[in-house]
């Protein structure tokens, strides 16, 4: 059989603009206010509560690693996970922006659970009760895991990616991987392919290969579940631009807003648990670590509470903040 994605009349329509110069609206970038320094607002507290204080269409991209309810600490234990679940789905699909993403974490693997958060319940509910689409389901495959002997060993987890309408930002480009020379001179000879992109490199796929955290990386904050700050950075770079909003409501490691410091985004964060202050000075530390190795400097502001003043309100530069004040 073909590639049905020849006959896909969207594909069609979309190479059709292309070849007259044109674009579809979908791909027409937001023009980046590229901000001389970066508000971050980390608070402790539930999620919901933080969500309820948020304006409507304010977020460009929403990070979303979720307890799974598998008792895994304190704040990994719900009684009824789906209903709890759905008061935040829908204030997400409230405060995204129209050309916004949500990016959920999760895993369809697990077996004894009863009642756990399995993300493929959080993808039926967002199908059923939502508006947004389903962008991707993406693949992020790890070769480091554990072992196992009653059924395959695990070296992957997902994550869903939905958009808030169909005129979602994306930046391929961004994520591109390079050619290595020998593929990139073959395909330059090829008459069909534009040497110009090429240049780019490829698309990385929805299968993301990006090892897991070991036990003694540098990047260890000490959150059991830390993601790496490769796998956030590529969303960040993809689904959101400088000087817009990232929200984090299940802050964990703190990771989400080192990335966004480092990829001028501002950022609104929480987490229920107090520890996450913790966790995200042991991210600062590690960032003012790097940027006297490697010669960088970042210009910020962290506090503790959601000032009217910050980006998310559209008040920002108003209230005379200064950069680089650790307020955690």
């Amino acid at each position: 059989m073909g590639n049905r994605s020849h006959r896909n009349p969207g594909h069609i329509g979309m190479n059709a603009l292309r070849k007259r110069g044109q674009r579809h609206s979908s791909e027409t970038r937001p023009v980046p206010d590229i901000p001389s320094f970066t508000q971050h607002a980390a608070l402790v507290t539930d999620c919901c509560s933080l969500l309820s204080s948020l304006p409507d269409d304010s977020v460009q991209l929403i990070v979303c690693d979720p307890p799974y309810n598998i008792q895994l600490a304190h704040w990994d234990v719900h009684d009824d996970y789906t209903t709890w679940a759905t008061r935040w789905l829908r204030e997400a699909e409230r405060v995204l922006s129209k050309t916004g993403s949500f990016v959920i974490f999760g895993g369809l693997q697990y077996q004894n659970e009863a009642g756990s958060g399995d993300l493929l319940s959080l993808i039926v509910d967002l199908r059923k009760n939502s508006e947004m689409r389903l962008v991707n389901l993406i693949v992020w495959n790890y070769p480091n895991g554990m072992s196992a002997h009653r059924f395959f060993a695990n070296r992957h987890e997902e994550i869903a990616w939905f958009a808030r309408s169909n005129q979602y930002y994306f930046d391929l480009d961004t994520v591109r991987e390079p050619y290595d020379e020998t593929t990139k001179a073959a395909y330059m000879k090829d008459k069909r392919l534009r040497p110009e992109s090429v240049e780019k490199g490829r698309n990385p796929t929805n299968v993301w290969r990006i090892p897991r955290l070991n036990g003694n990386s540098k990047e260890r904050v000490g959150h059991p579940t830390q993601k790496p700050r490769e796998l956030i950075q590529r969303i960040v770079r993809s689904l959101s631009y400088p000087g817009s909003i990232i929200l984090d409501f299940f802050g964990g490691s703190g990771v989400t807003t080192r990335v966004a410091i480092e990829e001028g985004r501002h950022t609104v964060t929480c987490d229920i648990d107090a520890t996450y202050r913790v966790y995200l000075q042991q991210q600062i530390k590690i960032l003012k670590s790097d940027e006297l190795e490697f010669g960088r400097s970042y210009q910020y502001q962290i506090s503790e509470t959601l000032d009217p003043c910050h980006p998310i309100f559209l008040k920002q530069g108003t209230c005379g903040i200064g950069a680089n004040n650790d307020g955690i």
